[in-house]
């Protein structure tokens, strides 16, 4: 057996995403997490000593810098994703941005041309595409299985705080549910059926400017309708489900970190498939990474740079059409 080269690790951020992360790099053997890079060297230390991590500094910049880290994860507040690429990129590290990438397309075709022009890898961390089940999703679909996708439906909404200055609600942080769950069944129809043609959707707004609950029609080339719901002051059903001329396949809930699903077609008993995980899910996205620095690629095939702009185009249109801009865009 062939032994991997180590790849080392550093995370920029301490919230819980970023304990997520670290979490899951454990159990990657040739993953190293070597450094972390806070705002301040009390929650530095704090995340370090959690995570048995021997660099723990102070400021983002002296992360950035930091020789032992091959690549970074960038996992700050939605609007600071393209300053903190850009950061991690002009010292030539190797990045993966939390998701959404960016606050809007503009911002995130800049951070991939920079990427490109540093010759670097970048990849939006849409964790839930790299499960195993989706792996056999996708091949399910290839196969014509279920026959042409005629419609698409999915959902994921939870009951947050109501706290204005928090993140979900705070317009300065790109709060709402759009960016921060509404972008997960909008990712996953651009998976299954590519950029739609057509547009429709409708939010609450809440005090603060920002959606509280929103739904979206997508309609695609071929004629295939995505139906999508979400929101952050209700909890919703978490799942999916993809139907087809010839059956229908339902994620079950959670569909964003999906370990389950039944195949339902035409004249047959349904088929239930399911593919329980390691850890909690966030490693595979990780040895993507890892995977396609070894083999010198810039971008992942699972999650291209043009989808990921093409996503946030999406997004930008569903805002236009509410009038919902962030501060400073």
């Amino acid at each position: 057996m062939i032994q991997k080269s180590i790849i080392r690790w550093g995370i920029l951020g301490t919230g819980r995403i970023a304990g997520d992360l670290a979490t899951a790099l454990q159990v990657i053997p040739d993953a190293h997490l070597v450094a972390v890079g806070s705002r301040s060297q009390e929650s530095a230390d704090a995340f370090a000593a959690k995570f048995s991590i021997r660099n723990a500094h102070s400021s983002y910049e002296n992360l950035v810098k930091d020789p032992e880290v091959d690549v970074i994860y960038v996992a700050t507040p939605h609007p600071m994703h393209k300053e903190n690429t850009f950061l991690a990129l002009s010292h030539g590290k190797h990045v993966l941005c939390e998701k959404p990438f960016a606050l809007n397309s503009k911002d995130a075709e800049s951070m991939i041309a920079f990427a490109r022009e540093k010759k670097l890898f970048l990849m939006e961390a849409m964790w839930t595409r790299f499960f195993p089940l989706m792996e056999k999703l996708r091949e399910i679909l290839a196969s014509g299985a279920i026959g042409k996708i005629q419609l698409f439906s999915a959902d994921f909404g939870f009951r947050g705080p109501n706290d204005p200055s928090g993140r979900l609600m705070n317009p300065e942080l790109g709060g709402g549910a759009l960016m921060d769950v509404g972008i997960y069944p909008i990712s996953f129809s651009s998976m299954i059926l590519g950029t739609p043609d057509r547009i429709t959707s409708m939010a609450q707004l809440g005090e603060t400017g920002v959606d509280e609950s929103s739904a979206f029609l997508l309609g695609h080339p071929g004629g295939a309708i995505s139906s999508l719901y979400t929101a952050i002051r209700t909890d919703t059903p978490h799942e999916a489900t993809i139907m087809g001329e010839k059956g229908h396949i339902r994620i079950h809930s959670h569909f964003w970190c999906p370990q389950k699903m039944t195949i339902t077609l035409e004249g047959q008993d349904p088929e239930v498939i399911e593919m329980p995980i390691e850890s909690n899910g966030y490693q595979f996205e990780a040895m993507e990474v890892m995977k396609c620095i070894r083999e010198g690629a810039l971008e992942s095939s699972i999650i291209p740079h043009n989808e990921t702009v093409s996503i946030l185009k999406t997004l930008d249109t569903i805002r236009l059409e509410w009038g919902l801009k962030y501060p400073g865009e």
